[in-house]
């Protein structure tokens, strides 16, 4: 529910928060060769992007916000037929963000910037790189398990908070349809062939999706999951509120806390939250379908997901 949200107001919005998120100084310090961060530093940049404009969320909307937002991408990078497609699923986000700016040229020259440095940093890695980094983030996320109703509805998760891996469709690029064994002798010569059933009902993809600047990325993962419109709810699964009286903070210091701090102020340093100014009165955005449910999902949401936001004043 939001107060008076117009069309410009929906344009602003997405002007201002595209604006500071493809800043330069803020994707210099992104592209840098660095450990991959935790949580709450995740969450303290995504608390400020989302700022990065006049619209304000309060902490149950925003918590919201961000379990669609993890949950979306986890299940992007989970269902990737092969490793490398992770590009494709980021080519799809930075489509969509280029859609939404595609009047305003000074921005999309940003994000075309970004693409072009994706392209020249990932594009070289070979097949085993890409895994390691699936392989990365889907350990950043294995935790988290939280239902959205938009995937209960489509079966692509389970009533536990975990997704289904289809067993139909597209095969990776590259790959055949499973149902063939080939044996071969030491020569290297085939000698014998066996055929087998499956379960799943396979098909060979028609194309590759196009890595370039502009093209078909084919994949669909990471394209509008809204193209259906119906209400979205995020929900902890059973398995994970059991998870709570057990959950502890760790006292041990961390060596590495410091230097996460000081990434955080560099990053942090070309994220600005704008205030409304003069007679300008920003408005609130409420994920809620009443400011009670709001109210009550601040108040029952689970310890271990209550990310303690670190504030970092990061003006030179």
């Amino acid at each position: 529910r939001v107060d008076e949200w117009t069309d410009v107001d929906r344009k602003r919005v997405m002007n201002d928060i595209i604006t500071t998120m493809f800043n330069k100084k803020f994707m210099e310090e992104l592209f840098k060769p660095q450990e991959l961060y935790s949580k709450k530093a995740l969450r303290t940049v995504y608390d400020r992007l989302a700022h990065a404009s006049i619209m304000r969320l309060n902490q149950a909307s925003m918590d919201k916000l961000y379990d669609l937002m993890t949950m979306a991408f986890k299940y992007q990078v989970l269902l990737c037929p092969r490793p490398r497609d992770i590009l494709l699923v980021t080519f799809n986000h930075l489509d969509a963000i280029k859609d939404f700016i595609c009047d305003a040229p000074g921005i999309l020259n940003q994000v075309d910037e970004t693409f072009r440095q994706l392209i020249e940093t990932y594009s070289c890695l070979s097949d085993g790189e890409f895994q390691r980094i699936r392989q990365t983030l889907l350990i950043f996320f294995q935790d988290m398990h939280i239902r959205v109703s938009i995937f209960l509805k489509d079966k692509v998760q389970n009533s536990n908070g975990r997704f289904v891996l289809p067993i139909s469709g597209p095969v990776p690029w590259g790959t055949e349809v499973p149902g063939l064994i080939r044996m071969f002798n030491r020569n290297g010569d085939e000698v014998k062939r066996t055929e087998f059933t499956t379960d799943g009902n396979y098909v060979t993809p028609q194309r590759e999706g196009s890595f370039d600047l502009y093209g078909d990325r084919v994949l669909k993962l990471g394209t509008n999951m809204y193209s259906v419109s119906r209400p979205v709810e995020t929900h902890m699964s059973g398995s994970s509120k059991n998870l709570a009286p057990h959950t502890k903070e760790n006292i041990v210091p961390n060596p590495l806390a410091k230097e996460e701090l000081n990434f955080l102020a560099r990053l942090l340093g070309g994220l600005e939250v704008k205030k409304p100014g003069g007679s300008e009165t920003g408005f609130r955005l409420n994920l809620f379908t009443t400011d009670e449910e709001e109210e009550h999902a601040a108040l029952t949401r689970p310890e271990e997901l209550s990310y303690k936001v670190i504030n970092i004043e990061a003006t030179q």
